[in-house]
Protein backbone atom coordinates (compact mmCIF):
# COMPACT_ATOMS: atom_id res chain seq x y z
CA UNK A 1 0.00 0.00 0.00
CA UNK A 2 1.44 3.38 -1.18
CA UNK A 3 1.00 5.92 1.65
CA UNK A 4 2.34 9.12 3.06
CA UNK A 5 3.38 12.66 1.16
CA UNK A 6 6.94 13.75 0.10
CA UNK A 7 8.23 17.26 -1.43
CA UNK A 8 10.99 17.20 -3.59
CA UNK A 9 12.61 19.76 -6.42
CA UNK A 10 12.37 18.80 -9.71
CA UNK A 11 16.05 19.83 -11.17
CA UNK A 12 17.36 21.99 -14.31
CA UNK A 13 16.62 18.68 -16.54
CA UNK A 14 13.30 18.20 -15.42
CA UNK A 15 14.24 15.06 -13.05
CA UNK A 16 12.41 14.56 -9.80
CA UNK A 17 13.57 12.08 -7.09
CA UNK A 18 10.97 9.49 -6.44
CA UNK A 19 10.69 8.77 -2.46
CA UNK A 20 12.26 5.26 -1.91
CA UNK A 21 9.12 3.99 0.17
CA UNK A 22 7.08 4.88 -2.86
CA UNK A 23 9.58 3.08 -5.28
CA UNK A 24 9.27 0.24 -2.98
CA UNK A 25 5.48 -0.65 -4.07
CA UNK A 26 5.86 0.72 -7.62
CA UNK A 27 8.10 -1.52 -8.35
CA UNK A 28 11.39 -0.73 -10.76
CA UNK A 29 9.29 0.10 -13.92
CA UNK A 30 5.98 2.09 -13.10
CA UNK A 31 3.75 3.82 -15.35
CA UNK A 32 3.16 7.53 -15.02
CA UNK A 33 -0.30 9.41 -16.54
CA UNK A 34 -2.15 12.11 -16.14
CA UNK A 35 -4.59 12.18 -13.56
CA UNK A 36 -8.26 14.06 -13.80
CA UNK A 37 -7.42 15.99 -10.97
CA UNK A 38 -4.56 17.92 -12.51
CA UNK A 39 -1.46 15.81 -11.31
CA UNK A 40 -0.04 12.75 -12.65
CA UNK A 41 -0.83 9.40 -11.17
CA UNK A 42 2.20 6.52 -10.83
CA UNK A 43 0.92 2.91 -11.00
CA UNK A 44 3.26 -0.43 -10.74
CA UNK A 45 3.06 -2.22 -13.92
CA UNK A 46 0.70 -4.83 -12.37
CA UNK A 47 -2.12 -2.41 -11.74
CA UNK A 48 -1.83 -0.58 -14.74
CA UNK A 49 -2.81 -3.62 -15.90
CA UNK A 50 -5.88 -4.38 -14.25
CA UNK A 51 -7.19 -0.75 -14.86
CA UNK A 52 -6.02 -1.31 -18.60
CA UNK A 53 -7.97 -5.05 -18.57
CA UNK A 54 -11.49 -3.58 -16.97
CA UNK A 55 -10.79 -0.42 -19.30
CA UNK A 56 -10.77 -2.84 -22.34
CA UNK A 57 -13.91 -5.07 -20.95
CA UNK A 58 -16.08 -1.76 -21.26
CA UNK A 59 -17.47 -0.64 -24.83
CA UNK A 60 -15.25 1.23 -26.86
CA UNK A 61 -17.91 3.80 -27.99
CA UNK A 62 -17.91 4.54 -23.89
CA UNK A 63 -14.02 4.43 -23.58
CA UNK A 64 -12.62 6.63 -26.18
CA UNK A 65 -12.16 9.42 -24.66
CA UNK A 66 -10.97 7.81 -20.98
CA UNK A 67 -8.50 6.06 -23.52
CA UNK A 68 -6.77 9.15 -25.25
CA UNK A 69 -6.71 11.15 -21.86
CA UNK A 70 -5.16 8.19 -20.07
CA UNK A 71 -2.87 6.31 -22.95
CA UNK A 72 -1.75 9.26 -24.86
CA UNK A 73 0.56 10.90 -22.59
CA UNK A 74 1.29 7.95 -20.80
CA UNK A 75 5.10 6.77 -20.36
CA UNK A 76 6.84 3.58 -18.58
CA UNK A 77 9.52 5.09 -16.31
CA UNK A 78 12.33 3.41 -14.50
CA UNK A 79 14.22 5.48 -12.21
CA UNK A 80 18.36 5.87 -12.56
CA UNK A 81 20.73 4.75 -9.76
CA UNK A 82 19.97 8.49 -7.76
CA UNK A 83 15.87 7.27 -7.58
CA UNK A 84 15.17 10.26 -9.88
CA UNK A 85 12.82 10.23 -13.12
CA UNK A 86 12.70 12.53 -16.26
CA UNK A 87 9.34 14.17 -16.62
CA UNK A 88 7.96 13.68 -20.18
CA UNK A 89 6.58 17.47 -21.04
CA UNK A 90 3.67 16.94 -21.99
CA UNK A 91 2.81 15.14 -18.33
CA UNK A 92 4.78 18.11 -16.71
CA UNK A 93 2.98 20.64 -18.73
CA UNK A 94 -0.66 18.84 -17.79
CA UNK A 95 0.32 19.20 -14.40
CA UNK A 96 2.31 22.60 -13.64
CA UNK A 97 4.92 20.80 -12.95
CA UNK A 98 7.84 23.28 -12.90
CA UNK A 99 9.91 23.37 -9.72
CA UNK A 100 8.79 21.71 -6.38
CA UNK A 101 6.43 19.03 -6.44
CA UNK A 102 4.48 16.39 -3.76
CA UNK A 103 4.30 13.20 -4.34
CA UNK A 104 1.08 11.12 -2.14
CA UNK A 105 1.28 7.85 -2.15
CA UNK A 106 -2.63 7.06 -1.94
CA UNK A 107 -3.86 3.21 -1.39
CA UNK A 108 -3.04 1.35 -4.85
CA UNK A 109 -1.15 4.16 -6.40
CA UNK A 110 0.51 7.43 -6.14
CA UNK A 111 0.01 11.13 -7.22
CA UNK A 112 2.51 14.03 -8.21
CA UNK A 113 1.42 17.04 -8.02
CA UNK A 114 2.77 20.55 -8.33
CA UNK A 115 3.57 21.38 -4.65
CA UNK A 116 1.93 24.72 -4.93
CA UNK A 117 -1.20 23.28 -6.55
CA UNK A 118 -1.16 20.09 -3.70
CA UNK A 119 -0.58 22.95 -0.63
CA UNK A 120 -4.09 24.77 -2.29
CA UNK A 121 -5.77 21.46 -3.01
CA UNK A 122 -5.34 20.07 0.66
CA UNK A 123 -6.13 22.91 2.35
CA UNK A 124 -9.22 23.34 0.67
CA UNK A 125 -10.24 19.17 2.59
CA UNK A 126 -13.05 19.26 4.43
CA UNK A 127 -12.88 16.54 7.51
CA UNK A 128 -16.82 17.06 7.46
CA UNK A 129 -17.35 16.65 4.25
CA UNK A 130 -15.00 14.03 3.64
CA UNK A 131 -16.57 11.83 7.04
CA UNK A 132 -19.93 12.30 5.16
CA UNK A 133 -18.47 10.76 2.26
CA UNK A 134 -17.18 7.75 3.96
CA UNK A 135 -20.66 7.40 5.93
CA UNK A 136 -22.21 7.72 2.58
CA UNK A 137 -19.90 4.46 1.20
CA UNK A 138 -19.95 2.44 4.44
CA UNK A 139 -16.79 3.41 5.20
Amino acid sequence: MLTGEYLHTIDAKFRVFVPAKLREGLGETFVLSRSVDGCLSLYHLDEWQRFSDKLAELPTSQTKAIKRFLYTFASEVTPDAHGRITLPQGLREYAHLEKDAAFLGVGDHAELWAAERWESMKSGDDAAEIEAQMKELGL
